[in-house]
């Protein structure tokens, strides 16, 4: 239980923190990113999953780029759900996939080594 409530800590300041690095992508403080963050993550468990099992044809010809794709619609739909949490479109909202995915891997790995 208490490592649930870490990674969705550590995800909400990863909102933070790349709200401050891609254009387009707002979060005003930490109530909306934790927020954003638990909606982000049972999108992802539910309709993302789904998406990512009827795409997965496309997902091995693209060498899984198109996941990034998915998330990035995770985000925005994410996004017209939670107030003070907003992606000015499509683009903003796959590079936000992108420095996330990034994001979680440094988080990962430092966690792990803690």
């Amino acid at each position: 239980m208490a490592g649930m409530l870490v990674q969705w800590a550590l995800s909400a300041i990863a909102l933070l923190l790349v709200s401050k690095i891609v254009p387009g992508f707002y979060v005003r403080g930490l109530w909306p990113a934790l927020i954003a963050a638990l909606v982000i993550g049972l999108l992802n468990a539910t309709l993302g999953l789904f998406l990512k099992i009827i795409t997965f044809p496309l997902s091995i010809l693209t060498l899984g780029l198109f996941l990034l794709v998915i998330n990035g619609l995770m985000i925005l739909l994410a996004s017209s759900i939670v107030r003070g949490f907003r992606v000015a479109g499509i683009v903003p909202a796959f590079w936000g996939a992108v420095v996330l995915a990034l994001l979680g891997i440094l988080i990962r790995s430092l966690v792990r080594r803690a």
